[in-house]
């Protein structure tokens, strides 16, 4: 058997480095916690006027937009009614169509124009903001009088411009940037179930 390259000792301190690394680049995100509040206020607004909330993201992102489906649909800690939430992520006969018919580039957006409407509301997901499918899908969005709310990273891309809310976490590397993504998701999952509970 091949001896493995790293000792017990590197790995546990590569182990430690690693969610050091991750607490500091969550720390830093509490510089935009008013950010994060008002995002919360604009889905709070958009369920009490019969709105919805549409989510897209590629790769781990698209497994953030349909945790946080997940958590609103189902429920993140409090019971109640389900939420009209719609990961744009996960059916793969319209992702594959779509992306055949009309590329890639489409996958999103032609499914913001079939469910989206005035009122709705977009979160848009991207480490890069700078994903051709998302903008596509927030330019969209914002031809349909949809809000666009998003989470980026790096220097927050094209999407931090155009969206009109955008957390950017302050990390050039996707893995940080992810599990931040899923920090913030939490806590608006957590602020929105409070508030339409109470």
């Amino acid at each position: 058997m091949k001896k493995h390259p790293y000792s017990l000792s590197e790995m546990r301190d590569e182990v430690v480095a690693q969610i050091e690394e991750s607490a500091a680049v969550k720390k830093k995100l509490a510089a935009q916690s008013e950010t994060v509040c008002r995002m919360v206020e604009m889905i709070i607004a958009a369920y009490r006027h019969g709105g919805r909330l549409l989510i897209c993201g590629n790769g781990g992102s698209a497994a953030d937009a349909q945790h946080i489906a997940g958590e609103l649909v189902g429920r993140f800690l409090r019971e109640r009614a389900p939420l009209d939430c719609m990961a744009l992520t996960t059916d793969s006969s319209v992702l594959t169509a779509i992306g055949n018919d009309y590329g890639f580039e489409q996958v999103f957006s032609r499914q913001v124009t079939a469910h989206g409407r005035k009122g709705d509301l977009l979160l848009a997901i991207s480490t890069s903001g700078n994903s051709p499918d998302v903008l596509k899908a927030v330019e969209e969005a914002q031809r349909l009088k949809m809000k666009v709310i998003a989470l980026s990273g790096r220097n927050g891309g094209a999407l931090a411009r155009a969206a009109d809310l955008c957390v950017t976490v302050p990390s050039q590397l996707s893995p940080r940037i992810q599990e931040s993504h899923a920090t913030i998701a939490h806590i608006i999952c957590c602020l929105v179930e409070r508030a339409l509970v109470e």
